[in-house]
């Protein structure tokens, strides 16, 4: 099949296995061009491991560490015409390149909101791993089925206590433009909570601890971003915001019990969930040209080294007044949130490409599926049908 870039908003319909293989094994070269990771882990699990952080972490820790790794996540393979997700031939593409390197690596595709997907990741853990040293939680989803009550929520993103008008980017028309979101009713507040908060994060700890797979010192965090003044009243002061404060609660909740939990803040980049945030794509490309001038600029795989060398395994980490691990320490410098405040209310749909890196940020985004690489040829033939070695699939 030849595989085009289908493209409205913040998601594309299509991904190109050339072209997530290229990013997976991008990701892994920069790994192992960086010094080894001091007093790392060498058996870790990851929830959410087929893009983004996620990914990133999983590599950082086959690569980086020499870990042994299981990986969770919930995709889709290839049917009829259809690609498959991005993240299966992401997942695909980490599964030969751990092979070849003769690292161990397992997946389980499922609902890792499940009691049934953290019952068989038990079971691997105890066949193969006998323990974890590390589980890195990085899961984001819209919507999730509770496995105790049978409620399905779903996650809104909107602001807390107030109506908000602010100026935004259309990505599609390449327009700006003002756009207004009503305040969360309280059932919205509790719903995005469930979601994205940090219940399932516990479930997960508590029934691997049940289980007697976490080893002694074992570690676990889990990903947040905070951000600055612009993107404040969308999300930190909103919906979204109130489930990343409640990660803070239960962190310290898991680490008197004995897990040394924590919160890492990771700075903005391009994700599918990061562009469906109204202000978002404009703040990224305002950020990006910024960070690009003074040679600053990352991404998911460049936080998550830093964050494994610089916090995780540090014996000096870096960390806030919250306890939390801070890698966004380049996106948040003074010099730099300044400049956007500065070019915020300037920019026009006129401007838009000389003031900001807005065909930087479309990169990204296109990237992230496979796409504008230029290493892959577009017009030929590809087989959409990739596998995964040694998938154990949970959603047939």
């Amino acid at each position: 099949m030849i595989v085009n870039p289908r493209v409205k908003g913040f998601i594309c319909t299509t991904a190109h296995p050339a072209g997530c293989r290229a990013n997976v094994d991008e990701q892994i070269r920069f790994i192992r061009e960086q010094a080894p990771i001091a007093n790392a882990p060498k058996r870790v699990l990851v929830i959410g491991a087929s893009t983004g952080y996620g990914l990133a972490s999983r590599i950082t820790a086959a690569f980086g560490c020499n870990a042994r790794t299981i990986g969770v996540f919930f995709e889709k393979p290839a049917s009829r015409n259809r690609t498959a997700s991005a993240g299966w031939y992401n997942s695909a593409a980490f599964q030969c390149a751990a092979d070849n390197a003769g690292l161990y690596a397992k997946s389980i595709n499922g609902d890792a909101f499940s009691d049934a997907v953290k019952e068989k990741t038990i079971e691997m853990i105890k066949a193969d791993l006998g323990q974890i040293d590390l589980l890195v939680y990085s899961l984001a989803s819209p919507r999730r089925l509770h496995p105790v009550t049978g409620t399905l929520h779903s996650s809104v993103l909107k602001p807390i206590g107030k109506t908000v008008t602010q100026i935004g980017l259309d990505t599609d028309r390449e327009l700006i433009k003002s756009f207004t979101l009503q305040p969360a009713v309280q059932q919205e507040i509790d719903d995005t909570v469930v979601v994205m908060g940090a219940d399932d994060w516990e479930r997960w700890v508590h029934q691997l601890s049940e289980a007697g797979v976490l080893a002694p010192g074992c570690k676990t965090t889990v990903y947040t971003y905070i951000g600055e003044k612009v993107t404040r009243d969308i999300y930190w002061d909103g919906t979204i915001g109130a489930a990343k404060k409640d990660l803070d609660r239960a962190a310290a909740m898991l680490s008197s019990n004995g897990v040394e939990a924590s919160v890492s803040v990771l700075k903005a980049v391009v994700t599918q969930s990061s562009a469906a945030i109204p202000v978002m794509p404009l703040y990224l490309a305002l950020l990006f040209k910024l960070m690009k001038q003074d040679g600053s600029h990352e991404g998911c795989i460049e936080q998550i080294y830093r964050l494994f060398s610089e916090c995780l395994y540090n014996t000096d980490p870096r960390l806030d007044e919250g306890g939390r691990n801070r890698v966004d320490d380049r996106e948040t410098r003074h010099e730099i949130q300044a400049e956007v405040e500065k070019l915020w209310p300037q920019v026009t749909t006129e401007n838009l490409n000389s003031i900001s890196d807005f065909q930087g940020f479309r990169a990204e985004f296109l990237k992230l599926f496979g796409f504008g690489l230029t290493e892959i040829d577009y017009e030929t033939d590809f087989d959409v049908d990739v596998k995964i070695n040694g998938l154990l699939d949970l959603t047939q």
